[in-house]
């Protein structure tokens, strides 16, 4: 486990940089490790379907861009992606260069702009948990009346530590009641979750809709 030291402040900037590092140093090392088997298919497809089967998607988190904005791409679907790692987004870049892939922090990410379908694969669980309740209102921005939304998240309140390439990498997540409250204060509803999908490698899934 990562020992942060200091006020709650300085914890959540410590894991957030420690996930950032993480991902910048070895991001051909995950682009070769990532599987691109797509086990998230049908969660995909079913995102798609909420969206309506059309219109423009945000990817938050979206890395190298493979396989998850790649599936979206192959769908026609204009995608546009943030990433705070540059290192990842440089190798989404090379491979998508007709897409729009911004570099930020999706934490500050205010584009002045809607989007049908908003997507945070494997990413936004990266947040200390005080940063991913800021996150609700950035989805509300971000979206419209109809628009799709989903995340995955970790199955119940806590931190859980896991490792790539040989670093432990950092996760928290809330509990399902609290993302289900910042959810309705947004004006979403959840149609659809599992916890722990064993259909695609135990995530945690959420699939919203905006609904006001």
């Amino acid at each position: 486990m990562i020992a942060f030291i200091g006020g709650w402040a300085k914890i959540r900037r410590g894991a957030r940089d420690h996930v950032l590092g993480l991902y910048q140093r070895p991001a051909a090392a995950f682009a070769r490790q990532r599987s691109h088997r797509l086990i998230e298919k049908p969660w995909l497809d079913e995102f798609i379907a909420a969206m309506g089967g059309n219109g423009r998607l945000l990817d938050i988190g979206c890395g190298n861009g493979q396989p998850i904005a790649e599936y979206f791409i192959r769908w026609h679907l204009p995608v546009t992606g943030v990433d705070d790692a540059a290192a990842m987004l440089d190798r989404a870049r090379s491979r998508f260069p007709q897409q729009r892939l911004i570099h930020l922090d999706m934490c500050a990410m205010a584009l002045d702009e809607t989007f049908e379908g908003l997507i945070a694969w494997d990413s936004f669980f990266h947040l200390p948990r005080e940063d991913q309740k800021l996150m609700f209102p950035i989805f509300h921005r971000h979206s419209h009346t109809g628009s799709a939304l989903m995340f995955t998240s970790g199955p119940g309140n806590g931190i859980a530590m896991g490792e790539f390439e040989g670093e432990p990498l950092y996760h928290a997540s809330l509990a399902p009641e609290e993302y289900c409250a910042l959810l309705t204060e947004q004006g979403f509803a959840v149609i659809d979750r599992v916890v722990e999908d064993p259909l695609c490698s135990g995530h945690t899934i959420w699939l919203c809709k905006r609904v006001e």
